[in-house]
Parts: C-alpha cells; sequence; structure tokens
C-alpha cells in the first residue's frame, strides 16, 4: 500500500480527495439528524478542503499520494460530525494564513500582513483559544522577514481594524458587557479523563521519532527544507499550545494538527530506509486512528 501511496499525485488527484472529504461530512451529518448545524458544516468543509492545497504551498510533501491519503484518514477519524464553529472557523483562518505565508511571492507575504491580522482577530473573536497562532505568526515575522517592524506594524493594525468593527457592532447592538471567555489566559486545568487519547499513543510515538530523525539528519537536508519544516514545528507547537490548555474532553481539536502531522508523517515513512518500517508505519497510523474513532462510539475499556 506504501508504494502505492508513494505513487506522483497529479492534476486530479486534490479534487478526488475533495470529494471523498465531501462525502466523508455528508455522511457524518446523515447520522447525526438532531446535531446538523449547516453553517459550521461548510465552514468545516471549506477549511479542511483548504488543506489539500497548503500541502504544495508548503512544499514538503514531494507531490505524492501519501500525505493527502494520511490527512483524509486524520480528518475522517478526528471529525465527530458536529463540529464547534470556533473550531471550524479556526481550521479554515489556519488554512488562509498557511496559504499566506507560504506563498513563494515574497511581495504577496509582504503585503498580507494587515490580512493575517485581520483573520487572527476575527478567528480569536469566534475562539478566543487560539491565541497561540497570533505568536507563531510573529515568530514567523521575526524570522522570515527584512522589515520586522513594518510587517509588525501591520499585523497589529489589521487586528486593531477587526476589534474596531467588532466593538462598534457590539456597542451598536447594546452588547456592553464584557465576556470572560475573552481572556482565556486563567483557570488552566488538567484533564484527567483521556483514556481515548491512548490509543493515538503509537502516533504520537511516531511523530516525536519523526522529529528526532528530523534533526539527526538535519545537516543533510536543503536550506529550503530545513527553513518549511522549522516553519510547520512552529505552527504546530502554536496548535499543540492550545490543545494542552484547552482541550479537555473535546477532541475535535486535533484537528488543528491533522495537515502538520500529515506531512511530518509521510515525510518519516518517505525517508524510512527499508520497506517494511514504511508498510508497518502506515499500517500502525491507519489502525491507530480507525480504532481512535470507533472508541468515541464504542468504550473499550
Amino acid at each position: 500500500m506504501f508504494r502505492l501511496l508513494s505513487k506522483e499525485s497529479n492534476i486530479f488527484s486534490v479534487p478526488v480527495y475533495i470529494g471523498i472529504l465531501l462525502l466523508i461530512v455528508i455522511s457524518f451529518n446523515i447520522l447525526n439528524f438532531n446535531t446538523l448545524e449547516l453553517i459550521s458544516t461548510i465552514i468545516t468543509f471549506a477549511g479542511v478542503a483548504l488543506g489539500y492545497f497548503c500541502f504544495n504551498a508548503i512544499g514538503l510533501n514531494y507531490q505524492t499520494h501519501l500525505p493527502l491519503f494520511l490527512y483524509t484518514v486524520f480528518i475522517f477519524a478526528l471529525y465527530p460530525g458536529n463540529l464547534d464553529i470556533g473550531i471550524a472557523v479556526s481550521l479554515f483562518t489556519n488554512s488562509i494564513i498557511l496559504l499566506l505565508l507560504t506563498n513563494d511571492n515574497i511581495s504577496v507575504r509582504n503585503f498580507s500582513y494587515i490580512l493575517v491580522g485581520s483573520i487572527l482577530a476575527l478567528n480569536f473573536i469566534f475562539l478566543p483559544t487560539t491565541w497561540p497562532m497570533c505568536i507563531f505568526v510573529i515568530f514567523h515575522i521575526i524570522g522570515t522577514s527584512d522589515r520586522i517592524g513594518l510587517h509588525i506594524f501591520r499585523l497589529f493594525y489589521g487586528m486593531l481594524l477587526v476589534a474596531l468593527s467588532y466593538f462598534g457592532i457590539a456597542y451598536f447592538l447594546g452588547m456592553n458587557s464584557w465576556n470572560p471567555a475573552y481572556f482565556p489566559f486563567t483557570g488552566f486545568k488538567l484533564q484527567p479523563h483521556v483514556d481515548h487519547l491512548l490509543w493515538l499513543t503509537p502516533l504520537a510515538i511516531l511523530l516525536i521519532h519523526a522529529v528526532m530523525d528530523h534533526f539527526r539528519n538535519f545537516n543533510k537536508k536543503s536550506p529550503n527544507s530545513k527553513f518549511k519544516y522549522t516553519f510547520l514545528l512552529v505552527f504546530s507547537l502554536a496548535q499543540l499550545i492550545t490543545i494542552f490548555l484547552y482541550m479537555g474532553n473535546t477532541f475535535e481539536y486535533l484537528l488543528l494538527l491533522a495537515l502538520p502531522a500529515s506531512i511530518i508523517l509521510s515525510r518519516m515513512l518517505r525517508f524510512s530506509k527499508k520497506y517494511w518500517t514504511q508498510e508497518v508505519g502506515l499500517w500502525v497510523i491507519i489502525i491507530s486512528l480507525l480504532i481512535f474513532k470507533f472508541s468515541t462510539y464504542f468504550n473499550f475499556f
């Protein structure tokens, strides 16, 4: 199966995977008539579909089917069918931000920071717990820009535009109270009931091994690969902060890691030296995700 997925993808591959994604989204919502939320479903589909285009934008997948397939399996395993509107918006905005920040045209990236700031502010309005994404973008500016002050100003200016618009609309609608959810920096509690996550332990071990293997062979990588992999790791760290601090039993937060995990794992499998380790690794990933999916419906403990 690994050899089949290692074949080069073509122009028709992404539409096919998006079609499979559409079937997954529709199927889960058909099975949950009482939880059908059309707006959230549409935003979720758009965000995940944009994720397929991020693979080529980031440029670490070597144009193969493997990361696209793993991404699809991740979505199938982690998508509950009644996704919270905040997480749905976060998936959508994350995909747009990645497409903007990984654009090959430097001018496009430089002039997109106002838009990125606006998107981050909008994302915060819908899901305040995604504030680490702002830190990710700031680190990206510091690491890539030759005019750090100007681009950080553009970023915060974009945030200010959305904030003023939001507070202005709220004022005219008579919404004068402050929601404590918009200051999500207190009352952190570790969630003790994480039985379902135990099924993802092999996945976590493979991810740790993949990152360690990357740094063991760091000097063999090209400068472009080093930069983009670091970009991906910082993005993943921002998502991990949100997951660690706020997920609890809301396991759909793990969808925020579906894209970077697919790229990291597909690269690890690609650079494995023996075919049997590639095949076994692929099936471990698939089986772990499927068991996790089924464990949300059936209590295996």
